[in-house]
């Protein structure tokens, strides 16, 4: 496709890992990656983690090496940023007066901090976590902080509770849902990790809301108030209750949009010229019949997959996008690991040993396995993946309950087994 240029805006995972897929698949038109951060494209993760505590440099964040750009080809334009699309003339507006053309456009705008509506959100100390920009300011206002609340209990707000925590910050997380990680996994996890968190002094205030924020006379926040009159001390705040997509663009040239840019099973939007991926875009899935057959996900997993798929589109090959969706967070010396789509389960069996740290929750709806979530339990989410990704009848909540069950056992039995004599296709 020499002479084929396509555009990807936002140089994220998603947005680098399509620009290097294009190429890996031999790709030989123009590929050019738009991003408004300098730093080479880097991994996010990390941030709220590893790079927080200290244990990895900016340079061991990063998803390719800087020489790899100009070595494949894809040109890179750092420090900048799309401001508008002209879908007529096939064209994009960057903040520098630039303009440039394409013959195919990627969306990979990513999503951006929710943002918390009471008083005092503009004092010095109230942060949010999103870029490797926002995580040195953090490791800053950390590093002389005796007191850190954490204002919603997802997976970064956990995270860092505990990067806190070994940091020797103590630590408050105020959550206005019953408990934590509500949205994302089942209450036999969220109560196992809130008791994991309470051991190692974390307060955690779930179904309380934050009002106001009060600061110093030097503008920098000393309290946090919540709606049951308590007033919290704080040196430094952490916004983290969600993120918004990121489809003003989008919206504005045009292209459906709802909760995330509006794509097909191929990940185009509404112009067949323009796709979006990652954690802006909407799509169908097999995944999750419990929400009309649409999700938008924030996780690695679905920026890489997605990346691919739009190459492979791009390549002539178009395929639709049904990957398996998986998750995975880092608390302490635990590492939970979610595979499938989980909400919408009707059963629940926990298997594995609760009181030792290792242990799954497998999820069903009806009689079928949807979703498995595991701590410190790799193999079971690895299995998962495959029957998922397979179709496979997976164990039954009957066979799961059974005393002493295993999932990597079982599946080496079903392996074993022939199938009946009925199902088998003649040859």
């Amino acid at each position: 496709m020499a002479g084929h240029q396509v555009v990807i805006v936002g140089a994220g995972q998603a947005g680098s890992d399509t620009a290097a897929a294009l190429r890996a698949r031999g790709f030989d038109g123009g590929v050019l990656l738009i991003g408004d951060e300098l730093p080479v494209p880097y991994q996010r993760p990390p941030l709220s983690k590893a790079y927080l505590s200290g244990k990895a440099v900016p340079g061991e964040l990063e998803l390719r090496p800087e020489d790899f750009y100009p070595a494949q080809g894809i040109e890179r334009v750092s420090g900048d940023r799309v401001t508008s699309i002209d879908r007529d003339a096939s064209q994009v507006l960057l903040a520098s007066g630039r303009t440039l053309r394409y013959d195919s456009l990627v969306l990979a705008t990513g999503a951006r901090p929710r943002p918390l509506p009471v008083p005092g959100t503009g004092l010095a100390g109230v942060l949010s976590l999103r870029s490797l920009a926002d995580a040195d300011v953090l490791r800053r206002e950390l590093s002389g902080a005796a007191h850190l609340v954490v204002i919603g209990a997802g997976f970064i707000g956990m995270e860092l509770a505990a990067t806190a925590t070994g940091l020797g910050v103590r630590t408050t997380v105020v959550e206005a849902g019953s408990r934590v990680l509500g949205r994302t996994v089942t209450s036999h996890v969220s109560e196992f990790l809130t008791a994991e968190h309470a051991a190692r002094d974390v307060r955690i205030l779930p179904g309380t809301e934050v009002t106001g924020l009060d600061g110093d006379r030097e503008g920098h926040v000393r309290v946090v108030e919540l709606n049951d009159g308590r007033r919290i001390p704080a040196d430094v705040v952490v916004v983290g209750i969600g993120v918004l997509p990121s489809v003003d663009l989008a919206a504005d040239a045009g292209l459906d949009v709802g909760d995330g840019v509006i794509v097909d099973a191929s990940l185009r939007t509404s112009d067949p010229a323009v796709y979006a991926i990652g954690d802006c875009a909407r799509f169908p899935t097999p995944h999750a019949p419990h929400t009309a057959g649409t999700l938008r996900l924030e996780s690695v997993q679905n920026a890489s997959d997605q990346a691919r798929c739009v190459a492979a589109a791009l390549c002539g090959e178009p395929v639709p996008y049904t990957a398996v969706p998986w998750f995975w967070t880092e608390q302490y010396d635990l590492r939970v690991q979610i595979a499938g789509i989980t909400g919408g389960h009707d059963r629940t069996v926990t298997v594995g040993d609760p009181a030792g740290r290792r242990f799954s929750v497998l999820c069903f709806r009806g009689d079928r396995l949807v979703g498995t979530e595991s701590v410190n339990r790799p193999a079971d989410h690895m299995i998962t993946r495959r029957l998922l990704a397979s179709d496979a009848t997976g164990p039954s909540p009957e066979e799961a309950a059974r005393p002493g069950f295993d999932l990597k056992t079982w599946q080496a039995q079903a392996s074993a087994t022939p199938a009946p004599a009925a199902a088998r296709t003649a040859v």
